[in-house]
């Protein structure tokens, strides 16, 4: 039986190539049932053992007769199946070590609510419940879209210990996204093997549009200094609003509105400050189709005009108006009615945070039709699209002009950042073609806002990025001019 056993083994070193196939065959096995892969360490260690294992090829260089008869097998045999069967030992050995399915466990700390392209904190609990003590490699199951920083984790463990970890990650599209659960990568002891393990913790993320902007302009409202996100102060016509609070004088206040008996009081000169005419009506349109999927620094423009949009609103529901808002492309998708209220800004906020641009022809007929039968009060209708093309102009142009007299329409016309880079001058010699062609586009654009104006429609020319302030300013001019 042991000679056998012997004759076994040695014929074995005499091919190699059966001998890595039967110490690859449960590395397969368990790669495929258990998650355990033969790390750097073993790897190379078989390569060595191969390696050992082929040195009987050279006695067809080397003659050993003498030696073969004296061992009864090749000299290089004995050396090569030391070594094979000491590394096949040790990684027996070795694969005790790692952790079993329920050794960890994981824990998650996330707010739901996530701003898009704002860092947003989330930290991981990870629990060991052995004896043992374990390096690991961490990572949890975010998108790489959403950037998390780090994005892997390199510790070690201890025994019957907890480890706390904290990454930040920036949303690049808005949804509801969840993160499944957590990849744990453990290492055994002498580094032989290392097992993947997925400990399930689900966590919904809901992104929405920036709305830590929210925060910052009533941060800035609080203290007078709203000049600083280019929202500037607009005289109000006549002086027949109410009273509605006290404050600092600034240096544009009209010396007519100060309370000198505040001011003896506070020693300190005092202003009134007046509501404008609430209850007022503002209907967003948004356009979802396929003039909004072009895209700047990452996000679409239908992305930068919810960001100016639910800015808007946070600012006129403040002042005692009503929003409402209708999302459409070659339907209409979501229909928000006109209220006040601070509930309605989480309306609004659920109502576009799923909505995204689709490569389809935008009806403006269909969403002005629903604007008319849904909305009979005078309202600031506010229209968000893009133009590119005379086909889409002449729509937007004939449904705006329509408003006129029973609303008040407002137009935002958003600037494609590579039609205005294009026509910069100086222009080297070779792109003066396309920089003519830039031009011509941009003139065209300029003469359409005109025309707008012309007919009593209002417009906002702005590029994407930077069109936040002059909604904002704008919906504050016409309530000081009471134009509703």
């Amino acid at each position: 039986m042991l000679e056998t056993i012997r004759d076994l083994l040695f014929g074995l070193l005499d091919r190699p190539w059966a001998l890595l196939f039967i110490a690859l065959a449960p590395a397969l096995a368990l790669a495929y049932w258990k998650k355990i892969y033969p790390h750097t360490t073993l790897v190379w260690g078989l390569v060595f053992a191969w390696v050992l294992s082929a040195l009987p090829l050279l006695e067809a260089f080397v003659p050993l007769d003498r030696l073969r008869e004296t061992f009864g097998v090749s000299p290089w045999a004995i050396p090569a199946l030391t070594v094979d069967l000491l590394i096949a030992l040790a990684s027996l050995v070795d694969l005790i070590s790692l952790p079993g399915k329920k050794t960890f466990e994981a824990e998650r700390s996330a707010g739901r609510v996530v701003s898009l392209g704002k860092k947003h904190e989330i930290e991981l609990s990870i629990f060991n419940r052995s004896n043992r003590s374990y390096t690991v490699a961490i990572r949890d199951d975010v998108d790489p879209d959403f950037q998390p920083d780090p994005d892997t984790f390199d510790r070690v463990l201890p025994p019957r210990s907890r480890l706390v970890l904290g990454y930040r990650l920036i949303p690049s599209a808005r949804g509801a996204f969840e993160i499944k659960g957590v990849y744990v990568r453990a290492f055994s002891a002498l580094r032989f093997w290392k097992r993947d393990l997925f400990l399930h913790r689900t966590t919904e993320l809901h992104v929405y549009p920036d709305l830590k902007q929210l925060a910052e302009y009533a941060l800035l409202a609080r203290t007078n200094r709203l000049s600083l996100m280019g929202v500037k102060r607009t005289r109000k016509a006549g002086s027949d609003n109410e009273f509605e609070r006290l404050r600092d004088y600034l240096p544009d206040d009209n010396y007519r509105f100060i309370d000198w008996r505040t001011t003896a009081r506070r020693r300190k000169l005092t202003v009134k400050d007046f509501t404008v005419t609430q209850s007022q009506n503002i209907i967003f349109l948004l356009d979802c189709g396929r003039m909004m999927t072009n895209k700047h620094e990452g996000y679409s423009l239908l992305d930068h005009a919810l960001n100016a949009v639910l800015l808007m609103s946070y600012v006129a529901l403040e002042k005692g108006d009503s929003v409402g808002l209708i999302c459409f492309s070659d339907q209409v998708h979501r229909y928000v009615p006109p209220a006040g209220g601070k509930r309605q800004m989480n309306r609004l906020i659920h109502a576009v945070f799923n909505q995204f641009p689709t490569l389809v022809e935008s009806r403006y007929d269909e969403a002005f039709v629903y604007l008319a039968n849904h909305c009979r009060k005078r309202s600031l209708v506010v229209l968000a699209t893009n133009v590119i093309d005379e086909l889409n102009a002449a729509a937007i142009e004939k449904h705006l002009r329509t408003l006129v007299g029973k609303h008040l329409p407002l137009g935002i016309l958003m600037r494609d950042h590579a039609i205005f880079d294009r026509a910069k001058f100086p222009v080297p010699p070779q792109d003066l073609f396309p920089a003519a062609v830039a031009a011509d586009l941009i003139l065209w654009r300029q003469q359409l806002l005109v025309d707008l104006e012309h007919q009593g429609v209002l417009t906002i020319d702005a590029f994407p990025e930077e069109m936040t302030a002059p909604l904002v300013n704008r919906y504050l001019e016409v309530k000081a001019r009471h134009l509703l």
